[in-house]
């Protein structure tokens, strides 16, 4: 008997989520408000992509040309299918002490499944999504990008 009770409160429930879903979906279709498609290719000059969007993943660089990547590899570690690699050098600093850098951070754009893990994971926040999305190309090579820029060095008070 309490099989059966239990059998009919999972009916019950089932039933309930359904219909709250159909009636968030009824609400969109009879009035959807703000709409939010675009009329792409049409409007590529105008075209805003969301906050939330996962494009290529980018190393933002301020104006004195700093990162904040301390060359740690985490992103590298994290990334589930090798699509990004970082090779680092050992420098030394002005009181003598030697320290680790990036000499190149490697991004496989074609091997990104854009999973977010680099990004979530980055301790210094280094890594950001940026807006480009098309990256149609005849020549695979070209989705192969060095993230940071020459001659970039690590911005003063990141460790």
């Amino acid at each position: 008997m309490k099989s059966i009770i239990n059998y009919l409160k999972e009916v019950i429930c089932g039933v309930w989520s359904l219909l709250k879903g159909m009636a968030v979906t009824g609400k969109y279709f009879f009035s959807p408000g703000q709409i939010v498609t675009q009329k792409y290719p049409n409007n590529r000059k105008s075209l805003v992509m969301m906050e939330r969007f996962k494009g290529e993943v980018i190393m933002p660089h301020n104006e004195k040309n700093e990162h904040k990547c301390t060359g740690c590899g985490i992103c590298e570690i994290n990334c589930p299918n090798g699509s990004i690699e970082v090779i680092s050098k050992m420098i030394t600093t002005d009181d003598g002490k030697k320290k680790k850098a990036i000499d190149k951070h490697i991004y496989r754009l074609g091997m990104c499944t854009f999973c977010a893990l680099c990004v979530k994971n980055c301790p210094s926040d280094a890594l950001a999504f940026g807006q480009e999305f098309e990256h149609a190309v005849f020549n695979r090579a070209l989705l192969i990008k060095v993230l940071n820029k020459p001659g970039s060095q690590l911005m003063k008070g990141v460790e």
